[in-house]
């Protein structure tokens, strides 16, 4: 007796519906076109690496954490769980390349995380970054293209959060009198884990680790909120020289006409890679998290070999996106049209039209079958067509075709020389 077998895909995968597959190519579309704008050039970072380069990034620990495998070579390989470390790859070997180099990509990643609702163990995220000399501009112009990006797709609402990590360093060696690095580390952490898993459990954490008067004032620290000057004012921390980066930055985001800033000082983004200016996008009308996470990490780059080029970059996850504007607003259908015929007598005239359509760059569609005209119409209106086009035998005879509106049912016949004109007068007017 045969095994029935299971045609399952892996735990944590799936296959991405044609609704969702729109939405992401929609936005890839205007990611694209944004990239552009601003001259960032598209780069398709290696699908797969040297498992001892993501390492340089994450540590041997992210192993546990990532698709690792031998390859027939006997090399330790693993999928890319984002696109930072390949393009960082790339950036930091290509001596030749003129700073700043400003590079972009939007592809797939894997991670092996716990598969949890909306969470998938295959996904997509835009990245964009500049590689430079330690120019704040090179800050400001990452996150001016994430709230272009992102009004450009419809997110009205997007809050940019800021932070500096050096600007906490400094607070936490000069305040707090802390100056071991693994403490620090172990600060940082705590922060991050603040907004995510609230004071109580954050206490019950890293009050082994930690003193109690010391979280008591980072998690203080990390309640300020409001623009530079607010937040600059409710800090007892006037003489921390760090605070000039961030009034810098905002000066520069300012006369680039971003103006949904606002510095969150809990916002410390839980890799330690980071070394400078970080920030996160969030809808607050949604309660889905960061949209949008970057900041500056030279040390990466430094890891690469490249101690005279620093990095600042953003990377957005694209399914968490989609979810936003899923909720914000409907996809905007394509317009297709749908060519019938009366007859088989007529089908051969009905796909020279088929063709020329679709030669001229019109969605178009048509029954494979042959059913009657009744049933080509149920189907046109069944697969969303606007307009459909009608062949008869007589009236194709007499150069003429019938246009159909499937919104209301009327129709008007129409010279086979001005279909493709009088096609676009009733899209435009749809």
């Amino acid at each position: 007796m045969h095994s029935i077998v299971k045609f399952e895909i892996p735990r944590g995968m799936r296959d991405i519906d044609y609704e969702e597959a729109a939405r992401i190519n929609e936005m890839r579309d205007a990611f694209l076109d944004v990239s552009k704008a601003f001259n960032f050039r598209l780069i398709v970072p290696s699908t797969l690496e040297l498992l001892s380069t993501l390492e340089v990034k994450a540590g041997p620990s992210i192993s546990n954490e990532i698709y690792t495998f031998k390859d027939k070579g006997n090399r330790d390989v693993a999928l890319r769980f984002d696109l930072t470390v390949g393009l960082t790859r790339f950036a930091t070997s290509r001596r030749d390349l003129k700073m700043p180099i400003k590079v972009a990509a939007f592809d797939g990643v894997w991670r092996y995380d716990e598969p949890q609702a909306g969470r998938y163990r295959y996904f997509h995220q835009w990245d964009v970054e500049i590689y430079d000399s330690f120019n704040i501009e090179s800050d400001a112009e990452i996150i001016q293209f994430v709230s272009v990006f992102l009004k450009k797709l419809g997110l009205k609402n997007v809050v940019i959060e800021l932070n500096d990590r050096r600007l906490l360093e400094e607070y936490i060696k000069e305040y707090l009198q802390v100056s071991d690095e693994p403490v620090i580390s172990d600060i940082f952490r705590a922060m991050d884990k603040v907004p995510k898993k609230g004071n109580e459990a954050v206490y019950n954490e890293f009050k082994g680790k930690l003193s109690l008067p010391v979280l008591d004032k980072l998690i203080s620290l990390s309640t300020v909120r409001g623009n530079v000057d607010t937040a600059y004012s409710n800090v007892d921390a006037g003489r921390l020289k760090s605070w000039n980066n961030l009034f810098q930055l905002n000066d520069s985001l300012r006369s680039r006409k971003v103006r949904n800033l606002s510095v969150n000082l809990g916002i410390v983004r839980g890799l330690d890679y980071y070394s400078g200016i970080v920030f996160e996008a969030t809808d607050p009308s949604l309660k889905i998290g960061a949209l949008v996470g970057g900041g500056r990490y030279d040390t990466l780059t430094e890891a690469f070999g490249r101690k005279d080029m620093g990095a600042f970059g953003a990377a957005g996850g694209v399914e968490r996106i989609v979810v936003a504007l899923r909720k914000d607003r409907d996809i905007v259908q394509p317009r297709m049209i749908y060519v019938a015929f009366t007859s088989n007598d007529t089908r051969a005239q009905a796909m020279d039209i088929v063709s020329d359509l679709r030669e001229k760059g019109y969605i178009t569609d048509y029954d494979f079958y042959g059913r009657p005209l009744r049933r080509q119409i149920e189907d046109a209106a069944a697969r969303g067509a606007v307009l459909t086009v009608i062949v008869g035998g007589r009236d194709y005879k007499n150069g003429r075709v019938t246009i159909r509106s499937m919104d209301d049912g009327l129709e008007f016949t129409q010279e086979i020389g001005e279909l493709p004109r009088a096609l676009e007068e009733k899209l435009t007017h749809h």
